[in-house]
């Protein structure tokens, strides 16, 4: 399985999440061994079949015991908890970056430290077994791709450990920060903040579901009734393929031009929409040293690369030609690192597998205002790459 598809359609919770992955295949007996080893105590996950609207799924509902308490904690004990479980790397370390993405959440709510944050809700211990859960189902899974929908946010009104606050609740809309939402599609809270952090640190881009071809469909059952039916809906879906596009090729040979000038043109035909653009140096007629001035461009920007290769430079005539390439799917990701948030490049090979790789304008721009070397810099970021998504 490589790719997965959330619908949120209804919303996202921890609960919902384990009971859709559940039901697209993860074996209970392992999660439940899983969550053995984080030596949690107080509380029962029950785990079984449940509809809603008429489509069934799975519930996966954690019971606290009453005399257990529920613990706030803050991030310190909740690192040391996941840390000394032993799941794996992986697994503890997206465990950690879903409650750190929650205490960044918050603090920024409070106006306080991140080390400060209690967890109040999402500390207690259904969060833990829902993050760590998640996690375990993920690493069962093979650390699929993950994309997701818009996400429904709900209506109303949510009772937090600070008081009444509308729907939706603070730590969620910050966790949802330049995600698409929708609002009132049900009269409750739809998306939980566990939920929004489990989703946002999974997935590595959100958009409509579009050319996907499904291989299974797993349904989460939540705890609500509503217009809408209180389902997760994830897909197991084939990546997309390689896709092949036709591009306008334009050049140009030039043997009388300041080199000076060529850094600008460059600049201007990239800013101009140039997918692409390069100098090779020639020989040309009577042994003169020329340069060749390539465009890779859309059909639709010819008119526009023309006019300024002609604006630009002295040639006198530019060839076109139509080229075909064949492209891997990419997107950008946003990895938390300590220098700030930093832009990583993702590419989807045909066997399903990611290529990350940090974006050189964000490395120069962390090696410049820390008067860093370059190298040290994408040394770290590749460093942290692996350890969060395992190279």
């Amino acid at each position: 399985m490589t790719s997965l598809f959330y619908d949120c359609f209804a919303g996202i919770s921890g609960d919902m999440n384990l009971g859709a992955l559940l039901d697209l295949g993860v074996e209970e007996t392992q999660l439940r061994t899983g969550l053995e080893r984080l030596a949690l105590e107080g509380f029962a996950l029950r785990i079984g079949p449940d509809s809603r609207g008429g489509i069934a799924g799975t519930r996966a509902e954690v019971l606290i015991d009453a005399d257990a308490g529920r613990p706030a904690r803050h991030l310190p004990a909740v690192r040391e908890l996941i840390g000394r479980c032993g799941l794996g790397r992986r697994v503890e370390a997206f465990s950690l970056r879903v409650f750190e993405r929650l205490a960044a959440a918050e603090a920024r709510v409070h106006g306080i430290p991140i080390e400060e944050v209690h967890f109040h809700e999402v500390g207690a211990v259904d969060a833990l077994v829902d993050v760590v859960g998640a996690a375990i189902c993920l690493e069962q899974l093979g650390w699929p791709t993950v994309i997701a929908s818009a996400v429904e946010l709900g209506s109303g009104f949510v009772d937090c450990s600070h008081g009444r606050f509308p729907v939706p609740a603070p730590a969620t809309q910050e966790l949802l920060r330049d995600v698409p939402t929708h609002r009132g599609g049900v009269p409750f809270e739809a998306t939980t903040p566990t939920g929004a952090a489990i989703l946002t640190t999974a997935a590595e881009r959100f958009e409509p579901q579009a050319s996907m071809v499904a291989r299974r469909v797993g349904y989460g059952v939540g705890r609500r009734d509503g217009p809408v039916p209180n389902l997760l809906r994830v897909l197991a879906v084939d990546p997309r393929p390689a896709r092949r596009e036709v591009l306008s090729l334009l050049e140009c040979n030039i043997d009388d031009m300041s080199p000076e000038l060529y850094p600008h043109l460059m600049d201007r035909l990239l800013s101009s929409g140039a997918k692409d653009t390069w100098i090779t140096p020639l020989v040309m007629k009577k042994g003169r040293p020329g340069i060749l001035v390539s465009v890779l461009c859309e059909g639709r920007d010819e008119q526009t690369m023309t006019r300024l290769l002609f604006m630009e430079t002295t040639t006198l005539g530019v060839r076109r030609s139509s080229v075909s390439r064949t492209v891997l799917e990419r997107s950008i990701r946003h990895l938390e690192t300590p220098y700030g948030p930093v832009d990583v490049k993702v590419a989807l090979q045909p066997d399903g597998t990611r290529r990350a790789k940090p974006e050189y304008e964000a490395c120069r721009a962390i090696a410049l205002a820390r008067d860093l070397p370059l190298r040290k810099v994408y040394r770290e970021l590749e460093r942290i790459l692996e350890e969060n998504d395992g190279g």
